[in-house]
């Protein structure tokens, strides 16, 4: 198992979740994480609560959820996607940088602030990895709609070591 960001996680007092337990009738026919090479390509991984279940609150960031709570719910996706790059890779000490992050926003029409919601993803990677290593391009875009009425959606793109 990692020793230093396992390590950093406690430190911060954080916890990673169970894997994601799919809502009924939910099927996904592809992988959380998929290595090639030196590099780990991250689906798309939304909140989830300790036991794996998808956390609320649901809904459009700007209308039934609020910036501050998506911001959160941005956080809790953070930890949801470190959860299966553990699985997929046996150690997050194994993450030499990260590269890429997009994150999606479920946002009423008029919300354009989503730079600030994604940033509780980005803030929580920076914090467990440090500016060398936790440092990364990204996107954040606002959509119409994300399965299942989660605020917020983030894939990711990992370098890694053998």
């Amino acid at each position: 198992m990692s020793e230093r960001i396992e390590r950093r996680l406690a430190e911060l007092g954080l916890r990673l979740p169970e894997p994601m337990k799919l809502p009924a009738g939910a099927t996904l026919p592809f992988p959380w994480v998929r290595v090639h090479g030196d590099r780990a390509f991250v689906s798309g991984h939304g909140p989830l609560l300790p036991d794996g279940t998808v956390a609320g609150p649901f809904g459009k960031v700007g209308d039934q959820v609020t910036p501050e709570q998506a911001y959160q719910a941005a956080r809790l996706t953070g930890l949801a996607v470190l959860a299966s790059l553990r699985t997929a890779l046996g150690d997050l000490d194994r993450v030499t940088a990260w590269l890429r992050v997009f994150g999606m926003v479920n946002a009423a029409p008029g919300f354009t602030n989503t730079p600030m919601v994604v940033n509780g993803f980005s803030d929580l990677i920076l914090e467990v990895w440090g500016p060398d290593t936790g440092s990364h391009s990204r996107s954040a875009v606002g959509l119409a709609e994300l399965p299942f009425g989660i605020p917020v959606e983030i894939e990711a793109e990992v370098a890694i070591a053998a």
